[in-house]
C-alpha cells in the first residue's frame, strides 16, 4: 500500500513545498502517520489520486489500467485524522495536519468520479488491478516503500523543497529533488547510515559542497537497490526557490480552487 501511494502522490511534484506535500512522517509498527501540509489544495490532490474509480478501459486493456488511483482503498475518519487503509489488510496510513472536515467536503466534490468509496469489500477489477501490480517488476516495494518512510530526508534547508519519482527506461527509477540536502546527507540516509537503506553509490556528481562557480545547477548520484538491482537515478538541483509573493498567491488560488 505505501508503495502504490507513494507512486500515485508523486504527482504532486513541484505543487508544494514539501515532498509530496508531507511535513512529517511516523512511523509505527501496522500504521504509517504522515501529517500533510495544513493547505486545501494538498489534501484534494491526496484525495483525488489516491481513491480509486473505475477507469474507462475496453476489454482488451491491461489489469492495471482498470482502476484510476489505489485498488482497494477505503477511508474513514478517526481520532486525529483520516484512515486510510484496504479492507482484510491490516496495515494502514493516517493522514493527519489539515481538518479532516476539508476531506469529506472535497471527496463530496468528487463525484463525478463515482468513486469505490462505497463499496465494503474489493470490487474484481481492483482485485484485478492490485494482482497485476504485485506481479510487476517495475514497482518493487523494496524502492518505493522505503522512500515514503524517508521522503522528508530529501527535503534540504531551504524554504521551498519539492520530490518527483517516476519510471525511467529498463525499469530503473528516476527521484528529482529540489533544493534537496547535500549529498553526504542523502548517502547517509539512503546508504550506509545507521537508518540508510543499503542502497549502493554507483556513481556521483557532486557540486553541492564546492566553494567555486560551476555550470552545473546540481548534483546528481546513482543508486543502485541491491535486492532488485534496480537503479535509483537521483538529481539533486539548484533552483534556489522561495516562498515569494508570487508563489504565495498561486498557492491561494489553488486553495480557493479546491473549495470552488
Amino acid at each position: 500500500m505505501e508503495t502504490a501511494v507513494f507512486l500515485a502522490c508523486c504527482k504532486i511534484g513541484g505543487l508544494s513545498e514539501h515532498p509530496l506535500g508531507i511535513v512529517q512522517v511516523r512511523p509505527g509498527e501496522d500504521q504509517l502517520a504522515l501529517r500533510l501540509a495544513n493547505e486545501p489544495y494538498i489534501v484534494h490532490y491526496w484525495a483525488e489520486f489516491l481513491l480509486p474509480r473505475l477507469n474507462d478501459c475496453d476489454e482488451f486493456s491491461a489489469p492495471q489500467d482498470w482502476i484510476i488511483g489505489v485498488p482497494g482503498l477505503r477511508y474513514h475518519r478517526e481520532r486525529g485524522g483520516i484512515c486510510l487503509y484496504r479492507p482484510s489488510m491490516p496495515a494502514s496510513i493516517l493522514l493527519t495536519g489539515f481538518n479532516p472536515h476539508w476531506w469529506d467536503r472535497i471527496v463530496d466534490r468528487l463525484t463525478d468520479y463515482d468513486l469505490l468509496q462505497s463499496k465494503p469489500d474489493w470490487t474484481p477489477e481492483e482485485r484485478a488491478a492490485y494482482a497485476a501490480a504485485a506481479a510487476s517488476p517495475c514497482d518493487p516495494p523494496s524502492i518505493y516503500s522505503p522512500l515514503l518512510r524517508r521522503i522528508r530526508a530529501t527535503a534540504g534547508p531551504g524554504p521551498t523543497n519539492s520530490t518527483d519519482a517516476w519510471h525511467a527506461v529498463g525499469g530503473d527509477v528516476r527521484l528529482e529533488t529540489t533544493d534537496g540536502p547535500p549529498c553526504p546527507d542523502l548517502i547517509r540516509l539512503l546508504g550506509d547510515g545507521p537508518t540508510g537503506l543499503g542502497w549502493e553509490v554507483d556513481h556521483k556528481r557532486c557540486t553541492c559542497l564546492c566553494d567555486h562557480t560551476h555550470s552545473d545547477v546540481g548534483c546528481n548520484i546513482d543508486f543502485r537497490e541491491p535486492t532488485s538491482g534496480r537503479f535509483v537515478y537521483c538529481s539533486n538541483t539548484k533552483w534556489g526557490r522561495t516562498l515569494d509573493d508570487g508563489r504565495c498567491e498561486r498557492i491561494a488560488e489553488r486553495n480557493r480552487a479546491a473549495f470552488a
